[in-house]
């Protein structure tokens, strides 16, 4: 295999996590980060500068600069199976509806790769919030392989929990450089050790955990539960209010979201008995709190509750914690109530428009709570008949009591 290999990631998309929290920490541990992407603006700035900016938003603002970086257009497909077929490692931080566009390509890579003398496996991180996402990975990229290409034994597939907090920049902040990026001081890139086929880099931030699964879950059902949770109770008591901090500056509110987030708490440690306790998912519970509440990182109630039909739906923060609370017979009417609250959200961006999937998600709502309980949240009419319909007297009912 070519030498450029030996410390090269190659990244698909150049995104906020992309930019502030993948490539950065490869890029500070050694690595050239070569990015893919389809927004050309993006890949043409990169490759013009090879470096950007990481603002860290905290009481004290710092800038991380991030170097050795370049960027390859997404539509340029020899390059980009050149590039993975002569990289260290891979890594794709697209979102869960870029991924399936981007397999192609990768399965191409792929056997570009294993057409060269002496290939080694590949090691592809999945830097994506979604759970089964090796599983989920390893089908869609079988569908592009040849038979018999043996995905399992050349290809490494690394799930992640992505607990980095990126907020959504203003349009003037993003004009200004199209490259920098906000996020807040948290470095922690939690991945599966288990899955590696080649030796886990050592890079500080890296935390390889056994049990991976557990560790989805806990980002899952306590994270992005309590930021849907904060989102949801604080658009329902103070829709004027546009930032996370002012909703948690409401004790009666900062006080509902940690219950929330200890009942789910709860739920894991009954879930995963040995790999977490309950006291150090407290600690966690109370630190991602501190961490809602960084008023310099100005995240926003919309970016945080938007996108109803999929923060809402199964297998995901609010309606999977109560799929998993019944299957092991433990209480969630605190997730439940905020699962419900979740169904009034109507929060708008800068410019006052709501995301394009709310909108549809209020005409699955105009349908009835029942209708979104069975459709988005995927409850069954018959066997959950109890849920569905305490759910239709909470929606009929709610107001934030203090």
């Amino acid at each position: 295999m070519s030498q450029d290999s030996n410390h090269k990631l190659v990244l698909f998309g150049a995104g906020k996590i992309g930019r502030s929290f993948i490539g950065q920490l490869f890029s500070r541990g050694g690595y050239e980060v070569i990015f893919v992407d389809v927004y050309k603006a993006v890949i043409d700035e990169l490759n013009k500068r090879h470096c950007y900016n990481v603002v860290v938003k905290d009481e004290i603002e710092s800038i991380i600069s991030v170097n050795n970086v370049r960027g390859v257009f997404g539509g340029d497909e020899k390059e980009v199976i050149r590039e993975i077929a002569t990289a260290r490692l891979l890594a794709v931080s697209v979102g869960l509806h870029g991924m399936k566009s981007v397999m192609h390509l990768i399965a191409k890579g792929l056997v570009a790769r294993y057409e060269l003398p002496d290939p080694k496996p590949l090691d592809i991180i999945i830097a994506e919030n979604l759970r089964n996402s090796a599983e989920f990975m390893h089908v869609e990229l079988e569908k592009h392989l040849p038979e018999g290409f043996l995905l399992s034994k050349r290809v490494g597939l690394i799930e992640t929990s992505i607990g980095k907090m990126v907020p959504i920049m203003l349009k003037k902040e993003m004009d200004a450089d199209i490259l920098q990026v906000y996020a807040e001081p948290y470095n922690t890139l939690i991945l599966d050790k288990k899955a590696f086929k080649n030796p886990i880099p050592e890079i500080e931030g890296l935390a390889p955990k056994e049990n991976m699964k557990a560790w989805v879950d806990r980002k899952l059902f306590i994270h992005n539960l309590g930021h849907a949770t904060t989102a949801y109770l604080g658009f329902l008591a103070h829709p004027e209010y546009a930032f996370l901090y002012e909703v948690l500056s409401d004790q009666s509110i900062k006080e509902r979201v940690r219950q929330t987030m200890l009942q789910a708490a709860n739920i894991l440690k009954a879930k995963y008995p040995d790999e977490f306790t309950f006291e150090a998912l407290s600690e966690h519970t109370d630190d991602l709190i501190r961490r809602f509440q960084n008023r310099a990182l100005g995240d926003t109630v919309f970016r945080v509750g938007c996108d109803l039909q999929r923060k809402l739906s199964a297998e995901d923060r609010l309606s999977g914690a109560v799929h998993l609370a019944r299957e092991l017979n433990l209480p969630y009417d605190l997730i439940l109530y905020g699962l419900v609250a979740g169904f009034h959200f109507r929060a708008t961006d800068e410019a006052g428009n709501l995301l394009a999937a709310d909108m549809e998600f209020a005409a699955f709502y105009a349908k009835g709570v029942s209708n979104v309980m069975t459709s988005i949240c995927g409850f069954d009419e018959r066997a959950d008949q109890d849920l569905i319909a305490n759910a239709s007297e909470l929606d009929k009912s709610l107001t934030f009591d203090n």
